[in-house]
C-alpha cells in the first residue's frame, strides 16, 4: 500500500511538468504583450513612449527569452510564491485566497445536488428496469447529458426572471456569515452546473446495479431470505459504488472547469470568473497560477479515489 501511493505521488512530477509545459506555451501563443495593454488603459487611448513600454517588459519580466521566463516561473512556484498580477501588480495568492473558497464551496454543492438526485435515480432504474419509472429516469440521463450546462443557465436565468419574477441577491455573502443568502446566490449555479454530472451518475449507477444483479452473491443473499432492502443498499449498492466512484472523481475536475462558464453567466465571484477577466487582460500571471492550481487539486483527488477503492471493495489490493 504504501509502495503504491509512494508511486501515485512520484506522478506528480512528470504531470505537473507537463502542465506547466502546456500552459506556459499556450500563454505566449496568444496575441498581446500585458505591457501595452497595461500602458493603453482601460479606455485604451493612453499614450505612451516606446521607452515606457520596453520599462514596463523589463518590470514585468517579458522581454526575456521564453526558457528563462519558464526556468523562473517554475522556480518560484516551487517556493511557494505566486507572483504579481501582471496587469494590476498585486500578489496573486490574495485574489486566490478570496475566490477560491466560493468556487469550492459551488463544487461540491453541485456535486452533492447530483449525486443525492443521482444514485437514487439510477438504483430505481436498474431496480425497474423496463418500467415507467426506469424509462422516465433514462429520459432525464440522456437529456442532462444533451443539454449544455451554458444554456442551461441561461434558461434558468429566463425562467426565473420572467415566470417567477425573481432573481438570486446581488453580490456575494459569505456561507458563514449569512448561509441563506448565500444558498439562494448559489443554489442555481449548482443545479446548472451540476446537471450534466447528475445524468452521467446515474447512467453509470443504473448500468453498475443492473451488473451487479446478476452476480451469484445475489442471488445467495436472496436466497438466504434477506430483506430486498438489504440486498441493495448493503450488498447491489456497496459493490456498484467502485464506477460510480470513479466517475464522480473525474466529474470533480469536469465541475472545476465548468464554473468558468456558470461564474461568468451568473456573476459568482469566484476562481472561473477570475481566470475569465485575467484572460481578456492577458494576465499571463494570473492564469498560469489558476490552472496549476486546478491541475493539483484533480490529481489530489483521483489519488484519493485510488485510494478509496481498497475501502469499497476489500478484494482490492495495491502491489
Amino acid at each position: 500500500m504504501n509502495l503504491y501511493v509512494l508511486k501515485r505521488l512520484l506522478l506528480f512530477i512528470p504531470t505537473l511538468l507537463l502542465v506547466t509545459i502546456i500552459v506556459f506555451s499556450l500563454m505566449r501563443l496568444i496575441p498581446g504583450d500585458p505591457a501595452y495593454l497595461r500602458l493603453i488603459g482601460t479606455d485604451g487611448d493612453a499614450e505612451f513612449t516606446q521607452e515606457q513600454l520596453e520599462a514596463l517588459q523589463a518590470q514585468l519580466g517579458t522581454d526575456k527569452p521564453l526558457v528563462q521566463q519558464y526556468v523562473f516561473w517554475v522556480w518560484d512556484m516551487l517556493r511557494g510564491d505566486l507572483g504579481l498580477s501582471m496587469i494590476y501588480d498585486t500578489p496573486i495568492i490574495d485574489d486566490i485566497k478570496d475566490r477560491l473558497p466560493i468556487t469550492i464551496e459551488l463544487t461540491l454543492l453541485s456535486l452533492a445536488l447530483a449525486t443525492v438526485i443521482a444514485v437514487p435515480l439510477g438504483v430505481i432504474s436498474a431496480v425497474m428496469q423496463d418500467s415507467p419509472a426506469d424509462y422516465a429516469s433514462r429520459i432525464i440521463a440522456i437529456s442532462g447529458v444533451a443539454i449544455p450546462n451554458f444554456w442551461l443557465a441561461i434558461l434558468i436565468i429566463i425562467v426565473l426572471v420572467n415566470v417567477f419574477g425573481w432573481l438570486a441577491p446581488l453580490g456575494y455573502s459569505d456561507l458563514w456569515e449569512d448561509p441563506l443568502n448565500n444558498l439562494q446566490q448559489l443554489i442555481f449555479p449548482a443545479i446548472a452546473l451540476g446537471f450534466y454530472n447528475m445524468a452521467l451518475i446515474a447512467r453509470v449507477t443504473r448500468s453498475a446495479m443492473l451488473e451487479v444483479f446478476r452476480e451469484d452473491y445475489i442471488r445467495t443473499a436472496r436466497s438466504k431470505g434477506l430483506n430486498e432492502r438489504v440486498v441493495i443498499i448493503r450488498h447491489a449498492l456497496k459493490n456498484a459504488s467502485l464506477p460510480v466512484l470513479t466517475i464522480s472523481g473525474w466529474q470533480i475536475g469536469r465541475l472545476l472547469a465548468g464554473t468558468v462558464v456558470i461564474e461568468q453567466i451568473f456573476l459568482v465571484p469566484g476562481m472561473g470568473k477570475l481566470l475569465i477577466d485575467s484572460i481578456f487582460a492577458r494576465d499571463f500571471t494570473m492564469i498560469q497560477a489558476i490552472v496549476m492550481l486546478v491541475a493539483t487539486m484533480v490529481l489530489l483527488l483521483n489519488l484519493i479515489v485510488d485510494l478509496m477503492y481498497g475501502w469499497l471493495d476489500p478484494r482490492i489490493r495495491y502491489a
